[in-house]
């Protein structure tokens, strides 16, 4: 299965509205798939650098990135072309290889606003993980 089929799929059975599968490229994560993101959000987001946005962040940071809504998001982790999408909570995944070493970053979105749980996040990301390799 390729990351767009995955991404799909993985979306229709987490209830998710939104998403986009990055994979780590060298100094960038580059925009494998996509799923109901604006052109605008696609343009800013084909390569993202460490620290960066959502995906970026949860690079640097080696730890999932949530918002509860991406439109009203004042932590300074949602960028101003993240609120296009239109979606309310949405977390940033990071997905490891066997070694531990982030090999991408599943973003998701959800259509209204909502708090998750650290256990909820964390099921999140074990689910992740099944992210097929960069085809």
């Amino acid at each position: 299965m390729n990351s767009q089929a995955w991404l799909e799929a993985f979306l229709s059975k987490h209830g998710a509205v939104a998403g986009s599968v990055h994979y780590l490229r060298g100094e960038f994560l580059e925009l494998a798939a996509h799923v109901r993101l604006p052109p605008p959000v696609l343009e800013k987001t084909r390569q993202i650098p460490k620290g960066k946005g959502m995906a970026g962040l949860a690079w640097e940071r080696n730890h999932v990135v949530s918002t509860c809504n991406l439109k009203t998001d004042t932590s300074g982790d949602v960028r101003p072309g993240a609120k296009a999408v239109d979606a309310g909570a949405a977390l940033a995944i990071p997905v490891r290889d066997a070694q531990g070493e982030l090999r991408a970053v599943l973003g998701i979105a959800f259509a209204g606003q909502r708090e998750m749980s650290d256990a909820e996040q964390a099921e999140f990301e074990r689910a992740a993980q099944a992210l097929p390799g960069d085809t």
